[in-house]
Order: structure tokens, then C-alpha cells, then sequence
């Protein structure tokens, strides 16, 4: 019956095994990850949240192909994550746009390399400007953006490039509280329309219990996964409801005992 029911559940799309990470620093190794085990089916909203320090963003360049483990094995459905590609697209706090570019061509940016026409490159940047309330700002430069609207575009582009993982570290960190919430709302928004696999770094634990399916909470020097926390709530959430905040007393309460643990130790 067991192999029956393992048959039968599909394999994660992201499955990271027995992964360690070590850099090293002036001759010494720094151990940023060690023997982080985590499998993330299609379409899920994980959150990766910890002390600054434990390794969630070296985690999500694991994932995006931007940096490679040093013992275990992170997969794509099977396959051994070894490079970056356009299955995974990568979103980060400090936009990384190309300020050369307009906003049009910064989302056209991925399927132009793919060699698209011109018409098709028009449909695509359309559809996705449509999608993130950008229409009218086509032809703006990022220097010409709000710090809001240039996130938006970034979030644009990685799915122009018909991503099947979203990784976002800490992509709203730098914004105001207002244009926070505001994106938060369209992130979750965009997310229910696509189903995409979409894996958050942040620091804010009310942001997490508000987005995620799950919420991965990290431990610091070096980092490994600590708790794996489904979230209990339906959708949509509000942030003032009771329930609400039993969750994030809850994993706030979890996350400062690992950091003072962390500084006891230290």
C-alpha cells in the first residue's frame, strides 16, 4: 500500500537533500548551511524566515542555480540544480534592473534571448505590464520609477520568462509600509491567477504568516531548518484577526528563542 500511496504523490518540485554549504574567509571555512533537508511541491508559497545570518538567502541562490553546494544535492523535479535558468526566476530587494532598458524591454528582456518576434515580443510585455498595473509606463526608465514600481517590474520580468519557481529574497524590504502592503496584495494576487511555486526570504514574520502556505523557520551559524510550519489559516487573511495573531505570537516567540539561544552560544 505504501509504495502504492508514494507512487501516487507527485515528486517536489524543488527538493533539497542533506544540503551543506561552506565558504571560506581569509583562509577559514564559514559554514552558512548545514544538512538543510526541505521538499516544496508545485505551486506552493513557502517563507523562508531567521536571524540575519543563517543562511536563507545563500539557500534561495542554492535553489536559483547562482551558488553550488558544497555536500548533499538540490533537484528541479530530478534534476541536479547546477546552473541559473529561465524555469527559476530570481527577484531581488535591489530590483536589478537594466537601467539602460524601458520598462517594456526589461520585461521583453528573457524572451527577446530567445529569439521571438517582434509581434510576440509586443504580446508577451503587453500581458505582463497589464498584469502588474504597468501599462502606462511602457516606455519610462527605471530611474523613472518608484521603488515600488521598478519591483513590479522585476516581478514582470521573471515571469515573462514563463518561470515555474518564483525566488524572492526579501523583494519588499526597501519599501515603505504603504507600497509594502500594496505589493503583498498583488504578489498574492498574481500568485492565485499563475499557481506558481514562489519561495520568499524575509525578515518580517506578520509578511510570512500573511503570504505563506508554509513558513520555514531557519537557524542561525550555520543555518538549518528548524521548523516547517503550515500555516492554519484561510485565505484571505487579515492582520488584525485573532487568529491571525496567535500564528505570528506564535512563530515570533519561536524565532527569538533561536535567536537568543544563538546569542548565548555565541
Amino acid at each position: 500500500m505504501s509504495e502504492i500511496l508514494a507512487h501516487r504523490t507527485p515528486a517536489p518540485i524543488l527538493d533539497i537533500a542533506d544540503v551543506s554549504k561552506v565558504f571560506s574567509l581569509n583562509g577559514r571555512p564559514i559554514h552558512a548551511l548545514k544538512d538543510v533537508n526541505l521538499k516544496i511541491q508545485k505551486g506552493e508559497f513557502i517563507c523562508l524566515i531567521g536571524a540575519s545570518g543563517c543562511g536563507k538567502s545563500t539557500l534561495l541562490r542554492i535553489m536559483g542555480g547562482f551558488e553550488k553546494v558544497s555536500t548533499g544535492v538540490a533537484k528541479m523535479y530530478h534534476t541536479p540544480i547546477s546552473e541559473p535558468g529561465p524555469d527559476r526566476g530570481m527577484v531581488f530587494q535591489d530590483y536589478g534592473l537594466f537601467p539602460w532598458l524601458t520598462v517594456r524591454q526589461n520585461i521583453a528582456f528573457g524572451p527577446k534571448q530567445r529569439g521571438l518576434t517582434e509581434a510576440k515580443l509586443k504580446e508577451i510585455s503587453d500581458h505582463y505590464l497589464h498584469m502588474v498595473g504597468l501599462t502606462k509606463f511602457a516606455d519610462h526608465f527605471p530611474n523613472q520609477l518608484s521603488g515600488g514600481m521598478k519591483q513590479r517590474v522585476s516581478i514582470a520580468r521573471a515571469l515573462a520568462n514563463e518561470c515555474e519557481v518564483l525566488l524572492m529574497d526579501e523583494p519588499f524590504g526597501a519599501l515603505d509600509a504603504l507600497t509594502r502592503e500594496v505589493l503583498q496584495q498583488e504578489l498574492l494576487d498574481i500568485w492565485e491567477k499563475t499557481r506558481l511555486t514562489v519561495i520568499f526570504v524575509t525578515h518580517a514574520v506578520e509578511e510570512a504568516v500573511l503570504l505563506a502556505d508554509r513558513v520555514v523557520v531557519m537557524t542561525a551559524g550555520p543555518g538549518r531548518v528548524e521548523r516547517d510550519y503550515r500555516i492554519p489559516l484561510e485565505r484571505p487573511r487579515h492582520i488584525t484577526a485573532p487568529e491571525f495573531n496567535l500564528v505570528r505570537k506564535e512563530l515570533t516567540e519561536m524565532l527569538s528563542s533561536h535567536v537568543a539561544h544563538h546569542a548565548k552560544a555565541a
